[in-house]
């Protein structure tokens, strides 16, 4: 009878509840930003090396 009063008991228990939300908020939230920055890489990798093309020639011009 104590084992199971135990039990009843741990299944009514919600103190842990929020911290499971929170972890799965924020898991959520971290997998967002993967995506994201997944997703924008290649156009500022891009970019970047255009940038460095178009110093270079101005560089070159200026000489």
């Amino acid at each position: 009878m104590k084992l199971l009063n135990i039990f009843k008991n741990f299944a009514k228990d919600e103190s842990g509840a929020v911290t499971v939300d929170f972890v799965v908020l924020t898991a959520g939230i971290v997998g967002l930003g993967i995506l994201i920055v997944s997703a924008v890489t290649p156009q500022v990798e891009l970019t970047a090396a255009q940038i460095a093309t178009d110093m270079q020639n101005a560089r070159e011009i200026g000489r």
